[in-house]
């Protein structure tokens, strides 16, 4: 008898760009979420637009000159796409593969990205920020550099000093307890670190040992930016960094790092620390708040960590406190990693419908696991006169944690 000679795998990235096109069906269904589409209305910013250019550069149909491109480039990322498509299109992979075909932008910010990619350096310049009081003056330096400026971008995130008291960390008592490893990164590792210590309280509270790890950058910003060099050697020193932490399972606070994370370590859990948290929540008591909270869903919590559902019933823990989930669409604040930075108009157009909902809920302080979002967003509210305060969640859930068993 003779068999069938199975179909072999596409070995180049051309190849690979290709059979993942060939999945897409062009029945439209993403058409309605994609952010891109609804600001512009135009076929080629959305993900069959989108599919199709791509398909065309793998075959060598079209060449990638400035005006294809930017189509690519202005795509955020959300994967808003992926979570309606029937033919189960993996739209990120493709994303990022042509991306990788392409070459980085011309657009990238290199010197300012960075500096964003390393901690010591962001926590420098943020030390030297809040000693010269930056916050109070940064609209007035930004109004000199260019509307489309990077640079201008990123000053106008600069957050406000904040104070944000937490309780004292319980040590672990059991050499028995899972340990979980703790990835810090790198913008989050210095502008979310009150974040990062109440995943840690949180997480022992919940019965965790807690590992952390050295504080870089994951990859995200140079895979998402077509750097793929640069992203699989971040990769490797990831991949290390986990081997000397002696950890079962790896989390992160920002879930914009959990689907680079998850590509570094195949077969490895990597996941938000609040689906731990939530599978012990029995563990876990919380005092009462009487105060109105916007959740923001971040793009890369509904549609990489799935962990809304989770963090939902961990806020709703909280007695009195009165929840409201920011309503989609839109379906993207626009921040979208370096996005925000690249294309800051097109990133601010995306951003006031995000805040126009938040307004709606009229609430006296709003939530976002994202620190990206938290910055771009908060931005944009420093620009229209609104102010409402923001945090993590999981920062108002360890100071709302009763330590008392």
């Amino acid at each position: 008898m003779i068999g069938m000679a199975l179909e072999k795998p596409p070995h180049t990235r051309e190849q690979h760009i290709a059979a993942l096109a060939d999945q897409c069906v062009q029945c439209g269904l993403c058409l309605p979420v994609c952010p891109t589409y609804a600001l512009d209305g135009n076929e080629a910013e959305s993900p069959r637009g989108r599919i199709a250019i791509a398909a065309a550069l793998a075959r060598g149909d079209a060449e990638p000159v400035a005006a294809l491109r930017e189509h690519l480039d202005h795509c955020l990322g959300c994967l808003n796409c992926e979570s309606v498509c029937p033919a189960n299109v993996k739209y990120g992979e493709l994303l990022v593969e042509t991306r990788a075909l392409t070459g980085p932008s011309p657009r990238r910010p290199r010197e300012l990205l960075a500096l964003l990619k390393q901690p010591t350096l962001l926590r420098l310049a943020a030390s030297t920020g809040s000693a010269t009081g930056l916050a109070r003056w940064k609209a007035r330096l930004a109004s000199r550099l260019p509307a489309g400026s990077a640079w201008r971008a990123a000053l106008e995130t600069f957050p406000a000093d904040t104070s944000e008291t937490l309780p004292a960390s319980q040590e672990a008592v059991s050499t028995r307890q899972p340990v979980v490893a703790l990835f810090p990164g790198c913008v989050a590792s210095v502008e979310d670190a009150t974040a990062e210590r109440a995943a840690v309280i949180l997480l022992e509270a919940a019965g965790y040992r807690v590992t952390r790890l050295p504080a870089f950058c994951c990859g995200a910003i140079d895979l998402h930016g077509g750097e793929m060099a640069t992203a699989d050697r971040l990769a490797e020193r990831v991949r290390d960094a986990w081997q000397a932490s002696g950890a079962e399972q790896l989390v992160t606070i920002t879930p914009g790092c959990l689907g680079t994370l998850r590509r570094a370590m195949p077969g490895i859990t990597v996941s938000d620390p609040v689906m731990l948290l939530a599978a012990r929540a029995e563990r876990l008591r919380f005092r009462p708040l009487a105060r109105r909270v916007a959740l923001h869903l971040p793009c890369t919590q509904l549609n990489v960590a799935r962990s809304e559902a989770a963090l939902q019933g961990l806020l709703r823990q909280v007695p009195e406190l009165d929840l409201a989930v920011v309503p989609r669409p839109p379906h993207c604040c626009g921040a979208a990693g370096s996005h925000m930075l690249e294309f800051p108009e097109r990133a601010a157009r995306l951003r006031e419908g995000v805040l126009g909902q938040i307004a709606s809920l009229a609430p006296e302080q709003w939530l976002s696991s994202n620190i990206g979002c938290r910055l771009h967003l908060a931005a944009g509210m420093d620009g229209a006169g609104r102010s409402w305060p923001h945090r993590h969640p999981l920062t108002l859930l360890a100071q709302q944690l009763e330590n008392s068993p």
